[in-house]
């Protein structure tokens, strides 16, 4: 794509891209949507500033500086003092075949349980679906560190979910 200039192409971009960034950025703040939209509105926003300057690919830059904002805006939040959240209760439902597919609420959260740059390697492979490689790039780490942390972050997702398989697709 080269370098971004033109304001109508940026604003291509968002309105083509907003949907699945929104959905990578909900994953990187553990499931808070406000969270979420406030994290890609402020990348956009500072993208926008450097549209210029950024070279290559517009998507893959984003999605990096928003992991990248994601670790850092948790690592500010677990400096403070927060509120619990309040526990949702589960209507009684029936239930259908779906026993031996995760939840997603279930997902989310444990995402949530994850140190911040676990959480993103782990997002960007599996749910953005980036290799190794692309990962790595994106998060400005080593294919080692993206390795380690997969290996890392899926056996601590199976220990907060209880559940052996999770890299089914």
């Amino acid at each position: 794509m080269g370098t971004i200039k033109a304001d109508d192409e940026f604003a291509e971009f968002v309105a083509h891209r907003s949907t699945a960034l929104l959905r990578t950025a909900y994953l990187l703040c553990a499931g808070d949507r406000g969270a979420a939209e406030d994290l890609l509105q402020d990348v956009l926003e500072r993208v926008y500033a450097r549209r210029g300057r950024v070279h290559g690919e517009l998507e893959p830059y984003v999605r990096a500086a928003m992991a990248n904002a994601s670790a850092n805006r948790w690592r500010h939040r677990s400096r403070r003092v927060t509120e619990a959240p309040l526990d949702t209760a589960r209507e009684p439902g029936v239930r259908g075949h779906e026993g031996g597919v995760l939840d997603r609420d279930e997902v989310t959260r444990a995402l949530g349980g994850l140190p911040a740059r676990m959480r993103a390697v782990l997002v960007l492979r599996f749910f953005d679906d980036l290799s190794e490689a692309e990962t790595a790039a994106a998060l400005g780490v080593s294919a080692g560190t993206v390795k380690s942390q997969t290996s890392r972050g899926l056996e601590r997702l199976r220990a907060l979910l209880g559940t052996h398989d999770l890299t089914r697709r």
